[in-house]
Order: C-alpha cells, then structure tokens, then sequence
C-alpha cells in the first residue's frame, strides 16, 4: 500500500441548496465562476499537483457534469439511488481510488497563492497522521461566515473548536471507512475517531481561499482571482 496520495477525490454529488436558485437547472460545479465552472478551478489545481487518478462523485442533475468531464479523464462515482453523504460517498468511489491515503477535495471554492495540494503533500506524514486537514486564518477565508472548525495545537494536532476555517481539502486514510456501518454517513465521524486516538492534524494555507457555496460568493470569488479587490 502506497503512503503518499496519489488520487484526488473531488467532491460533486450535494444538492446546492446554499447556491439556490442557480442550481435550479445544474449541480453547484457547473456554476460559472471567471467564465469556467466551478470545478474546472478545482481541477486546474488538481492537473498542475499531477496524480496518477482523479475521481468525482455524482448524484444531483449529473449529466450536465459528466457531460462536461467525459474528456478529461475524470472517473465517475455514481450514487444512486441515494446520496451518501462525503464518508459513504468517498468509500463507494475506493475501487477507482485504489488503496493508500487520498486527498479529498470539495469543488465550491477558489484558491489564490500556492498549490494547496503540493501545500498540503509537503506536511503528510503517514507515520503520525491519519488525516491531515488544510485550513486558513479567519483573515484568509472569504466568504466564510462562522468563528471556525479546528483549532491547531503546537505539535499539528487538530481539535474541534472556533479558529481556523477548514478548506475542504484534505488527506486521509481511507481504511477507517470500512469500519463504520452506516452507508450514508459524513467524514466527520471519521475525524472523530482519528481525533480520539490523537491522529487528525491540521496546517494553514499561506494563500486565500474563497467560499463560493452561495450565489453572493462568486462576486467574491471573482475578486480574488483578479477581477476587483477584497
């Protein structure tokens, strides 16, 4: 089994309820943000990182995004007949993924400053960590309202408290996931678990981030890619 992450697991089967009405007629990654859909800017990042396999879930209106990814050498994780959620939805995709850690990555934000995932690849250390959170100062994440997800401690260790906002990428083992019997269940009863036993790290990002989760997010996307000031 492989230590280091050589797959991307982009995140794409939500409702979009946040980003109503635009997702009337598309799922959130089709939204156009700078003129290219959402996840194009993920998967720009994503290309210029280099892994051997990237793999996107699917549920909500999904053949407007397979449509789009079928050039690109994207697979497809089709969650029918329900969505499961980013816990269940990450291990139904695991035989394209392979075995070893993944990253993990959501798809409804954009990024200005280094590579996140060369970022977050630099601080992965297997022998201590069973999953490695990439987050931001409140100051460095736009559009995100709330105190926080993690606090930091002096060693990396994450815990759960207001202070850095996490970004929605990540690398984490994904043989925990076998062990948690719900079919449909979130990450975060994984990061319970990894929490508890002193495994679930934290680093911040040097660059900005922007929540583009609500239509009022991509004016401020658009902004941090250049087309204003924040």
């Amino acid at each position: 089994m492989r230590d280091q992450p050589q797959a991307v697991m982009l995140f794409a089967a939500g409702f979009g309820t946040r980003m109503a009405p635009l997702t009337a007629d598309r799922p959130k990654p089709m939204i156009p943000v700078a003129g290219r859909p959402l996840i194009d800017h993920a998967l720009e990042l994503v290309r210029e990182y280099g892994p051997e396999t990237i793999v996107a879930n699917v549920h909500y209106k999904p053949q407007t995004l397979i449509d789009h990814l079928q050039k690109s050498n994207v697979h497809i994780a089709h969650e029918t007949p329900e969505i499961l959620d980013t816990g269940g939805g990450l291990r139904a995709a695991l035989s394209h993924l392979g075995d070893g850690p993944v990253f993990t990555m959501n798809t409804d934000a954009v990024w200005s400053g280094p590579n996140p995932l060369q970022q977050l690849a630099s601080t992965w250390d297997p022998a201590r960590m069973d999953a490695l959170l990439l987050c931001l100062p409140h100051d460095n994440a736009i559009g995100h309202d709330g105190p926080g997800d993690f606090i930091q401690g002096d060693d990396g260790r994450a815990g759960r408290g207001p202070g850095l906002v996490y970004s929605g990428l990540q690398i984490l083992k994904t043989d925990i996931l076998h062990d948690i019997p719900e079919s449909a269940f979130s990450l975060n009863l994984a990061w319970d678990r990894m929490l508890a036993k002193g495994r679930l790290f934290a680093t911040a990002y040097t660059g900005r981030w922007c929540d583009v989760g609500r239509p009022d997010g991509i004016v401020l996307a658009e902004t941090l890619l250049g087309y204003g000031d924040v």
